[in-house]
């Protein structure tokens, strides 16, 4: 696919008015997982008073609606543009902060060597914190072309190497990617919560993982460990924020 008739300085300059906003509010779903009950608030020139957020001088600066902040490694509180508009799906939900900073931890902050793909990619927020935490590889899906395009912005942007953007089916690419089985570390799952085929994503995926391998499962309800085992998988490790069930799994 062509280059996106965005340029990279069109970017930063959005990112920068995007960071200067005095309307910036946490996300729905980030503000159930915090407890977060009203929106920061600014002082002039649009920089968070510390009376307003209880923040001090070098902690991560405030987001503004519309933008996903990298949680740790090389791009660690990075801020990045959500796509709106035309052709974006409706409810794009990027996993929330607390909850991608809990996975890595739960993963280890150091992913050297691993190779990665993000399913159902939307902002890439899960597939780049991968990439700022040293993945060798990560594969980002996405099936909508204004999300594909600015996923391929956000790469050059970042100057992330590692990572490649496609656009296609999740189901298609871990079918591709079965044939070459035990390739990948980690597979990243967070379709829309109101998909139909959480249960053919996680069957297609188990020829894909490597022999310790794990996979993340981002969904609207918790699944339980007796319906997953049922599937050839153990849970890890579960978390509840506001909506978002967030689950480590391996291989039974």
């Amino acid at each position: 696919m062509g280059r996106s008739s965005l340029s990279l300085s069109a970017i930063e300059k959005r990112l920068r008015s995007q960071a200067q906003s005095p309307h910036a509010e946490p996300d729905a779903a980030e503000a159930g997982a915090k407890g977060v009950a009203h929106p920061a608030k600014f002082a002039p020139g649009g920089r968070a008073s510390a009376a307003g957020t209880g923040k001090k001088p070098g902690q991560a600066p405030a987001r503004a609606a519309g933008q996903v902040r990298i949680v740790g490694g090389q791009w660690r509180r990075r801020l990045l543009p959500v796509a709106a508009g035309p052709g974006v799906p409706p409810g794009l939900r990027p996993t929330p902060d607390r909850v991608r900073e809990t996975l890595f931890n739960w993963l280890g902050q150091d992913l050297g060597g691993w190779h990665c793909i993000d399913l159902c990619a939307g902002t890439g927020a899960l597939g780049l914190e991968a990439a700022s935490r040293g993945a060798a590889s990560v594969l980002l899906v996405e099936q909508h072309a204004a999300l594909v395009r600015q996923l391929r912005e956000l790469k050059e942007l970042l100057g992330a190497d590692a990572v490649q953007v496609r656009q296609g089916d999740a189901l298609a690419v871990l079918h591709e990617a079965a044939r070459r089985p035990g390739s990948i570390d980690l597979v990243l799952l967070d379709p829309p919560f109101d998909a139909d085929w959480y249960a053919k994503a996680l069957q297609a995926a188990l020829p894909v993982l490597r022999a310790g391998g794990y996979l993340y499962l981002e969904a609207g309800r918790e699944w339980t460990s007796e319906e997953l085992a049922g599937l050839g998988w153990q849970r890890w490790r579960h978390l509840k924020a506001g909506q978002v069930h967030a689950h480590l799994l391996q291989p039974a």
